[in-house]
């Protein structure tokens, strides 16, 4: 095939081999006209097999199967006429029409969801489920399908999204936390029109394209399909807005465990730098080394850090893999109104006595960037310094929520940890955090979520575990002694929640 027949979305999907790919896409931009000329392509070869098309209404499959015949002979494949014919099933007449190759494979297009879908499965050959979301019974007919792959078949499944309970987003939800390895492709309106959709409408038509016509032509689509157009057009499915992780889902993965916190006031704050550190030291000795030695020091730890400077709480998570690889948060350390250097201090006094360090992702946003960075410096490799983008919510916060749901992680039990999990929103279609304060105390953004969070993503990345110990470092006396610690006793606040 000229790979420059099909735009730049359409390759990557016809490309893809994976035994079995996904796609969440806008409307009207495509897809079905790509798969149909992989599928031509794939029957009509000598060693390639039959491949089978379902879709839920006649037209969709009357469509698909007209746009094979234009490309088999586009392709100048030798194929019969298009034969449609009636199948009796459960007193139901079924409709479907195949073309024949002379390859002696064919491509058949059912307008249901036939059960006799079970006999199929030779070496090779294909299914291809269009409109997926909007088909009845997915999850029966993914049975049957799954059989396919057995032999070396292929499943394919197109659609846009159809609500958010629908299984197919389900589905996609499971792929993208980790659950299924099959191939995942995600396409808006606005992906299409990068990848020059606009430009060949305007070719196909006779238009002159122009960027001015293009957001017109954009604009007048979205007016059409509203109130749905984030559905329809911007793979949003609908029916969002509840909790992404509800009461009912975290409470159970919670146990008993401290949430150690330390709140810096005015006068620790104003106070010399020497001043604040030996306070930290002190405070470090006496409520953060006990709890960090009761560690099991035969398990690889990972560490995440969302950070605050003062508005909301900057929270470190410890996280401990266990043998079966359940993740436990056996301790949170929660900061409010602390400087920087301070933060640094508190980080790395938790870092380095983790047993078998394995992973550090940081919170690398705005002021958060001189924390991360500092990490970085001290623990190299391991560091991996985050920026919160829709992409990286889109793609860590589903395997996260399927740790609750598979019952492989426990949390601290305490209402502000439960409180920050529940206040993570679908926004766009997207988990993530919203704009606005999570408590009412206007002090938190979810902090303790995203830490866990951080720290769960850094335990499924691939790192060598490393321990750190201290090394005294001797006094040159031909150097400016150090600076003398002064204790700081109103500045602060410290205690165990």
């Amino acid at each position: 095939m000229d790979q420059a027949i099909l735009l730049p979305y359409q390759r990557r999907w016809v490309e893809d081999r994976s035994p079995v790919k996904i796609i969440e896409k806008s409307r009207r931009i495509g897809l079905s006209y790509a798969e149909a000329a992989d599928s031509v392509l794939h029957a009509a070869a000598a060693g390639g097999a039959n491949v089978y098309y379902i879709s839920y209404d006649k037209e969709m499959t009357a469509g698909f199967i007209q746009d094979c015949a234009q490309w088999a002979r586009a392709f100048q494949a030798a194929a019969g006429e298009i034969q449609e014919s009636v199948i009796e099933q459960d007193d139901r007449q079924i409709l479907t029409y195949v073309i024949k190759f002379d390859s002696g494979h064919q491509i058949q297009a059912f307008s249901s969801n036939p059960r006799n879908l079970r006999s199929k499965g030779r070496p090779g050959e294909r299914l291809v489920v269009d409109e997926a979301a909007f088909v009845d019974h997915l999850e029966e007919l993914l049975k049957a399908a799954m059989a396919m792959t057995m032999w070396g078949g292929r499943v394919r499944l197109i659609s846009t999204h159809n609500g958010e309970e629908n299984p197919f987003n389900q589905l996609i939800n499971d792929v993208r936390a980790g659950r299924y390895d099959y191939g995942l492709h995600r396409v808006t309106l606005d992906d299409a029109l990068d990848d020059g959709l606009f430009r060949r409408i305007c070719q196909v038509t006779g238009q002159t394209w122009s960027a001015a016509a293009e957001r017109e032509w954009r604009q007048q689509l979205i007016n059409r399909y509203r109130p749905n157009e984030q559905e329809e057009l911007f793979c949003v499915p609908a029916m969002g807005g509840g909790a992404y992780l509800p009461r009912a889902l975290v409470e159970p993965r919670m146990a008993e465990a401290p949430v150690i916190r330390f709140t810096g006031d005015r006068a620790f704050n104003t106070a010399p730098e020497p001043s604040r550190a030996a306070e930290v030291d002190d405070w470090i000795r006496d409520e953060l080394i006990p709890r960090l030695k009761t560690l099991d020091r035969d398990r690889r730890h990972t560490l995440g850090m969302d950070f605050a400077r003062s508005g909301d709480m900057s929270v470190i998570a410890p996280m401990a893999i266990g043998e079966t690889l359940h993740r436990t948060v056996a301790l949170l350390v929660e900061m409010h109104n602390v400087p920087h250097k301070q933060q640094e201090q508190i980080l790395f006094a938790v870092g380095d006595r983790l047993p078998r360090l394995a992973g550090v992702k940081i919170d690398a946003g705005g002021n958060g960037s001189y924390i991360a960075e500092s990490a970085h410096d001290h623990w190299g490799g391991l560091v991996e310094q985050v920026l919160f983008t829709e992409s990286w919510y889109r793609e860590h916060m589903p395997p996260y929520k399927a740790a609750f749901e598979d019952a492989t992680i426990t949390i601290p039990k305490h209402d502000d940890v439960l409180e920050d999990h529940r206040a993570l929103r679908l926004v766009n279609g997207v988990p993530r955090l919203p704009r606005a304060k999570t408590d009412q105390a206007g002090q938190r953004h979810g902090d303790s979520a995203i830490a866990i969070a951080l720290a769960y993503t850094a335990s499924r990345d691939d790192h060598e575990a490393f321990a750190f110990h201290q090394v005294p470092v001797r006094h040159d006396p031909r150097r400016e002694p150090p600076h003398r610690r002064v204790r700081v006793t109103a500045g602060f606040r410290r205690g165990v929640l």
